[in-house]
């Protein structure tokens, strides 16, 4: 049976054929992250997905992760695309660079996830918090429940982030 939910009035579902993600999101449900390790090199990736992107081994199990990284880039969103977050503009979208596996398999590889950013309580950030954060900010995942076995991995700023420490943001444009 598909895994279904709901998060900001949008319908979610993962096929009952999609395995890996429905694994993977059952673990946020869980409130936990948990990445894909290859058996055969012993790397981690994400998206979950059937095959090891480094070695192209099948044979995966499953680990868990701190959930703690750095933001490597974002956008701040204020036209959206989606009708559900249009009363919550401005929003900022993350890529975020995990502490695990960072320049494996190479220096410039590393494991990095896309997510919006939040409360400590997984809703969307207001905008004194958006001011905040930039490129270098530590953060760790919180999750979004969104169903039983559905919860949206998103991104808060990390307590444990160095005290006056001041992230890179990209200049401010005048309209």
């Amino acid at each position: 049976m598909a895994a279904t939910g709901n998060y900001l009035d949008m319908a979610l579902s993962i096929a009952d054929l999609d395995g890996d993600n429905a694994a993977y999101f059952h673990f946020c449900a869980q409130g936990e992250l948990w990445l894909q390790r290859c058996k055969a090199c012993a790397l981690m990736r994400y998206p979950p997905g059937p095959a090891c992107p480094w070695c192209s081994g099948n044979a995966l199990e499953w680990t868990p992760v701190s959930g703690r990284g750095a933001v490597y880039s974002y956008t701040e969103v204020r036209h959206p695309v989606l009708s559900a977050f249009r009363e919550r503009v401005p929003y900022l979208t993350l890529l975020v660079e995990l502490d695990e596996q960072r320049a494996q398999p190479t220096e410039h590889e590393a494991i990095r996830m896309i997510g919006n950013l939040a409360t400590p309580d997984a809703a969307l950030a207001p905008a004194e918090l958006i001011g905040a954060v930039g490129i270098g900010s530590r953060v760790r995942v919180v999750f979004a429940s969104a169903g039983p076995d559905i919860a949206i991995p998103l991104w808060t700023l990390d307590p444990a982030q160095p005290a006056g420490a001041m992230p890179w943001r990209y200049p401010e444009l005048s309209n």
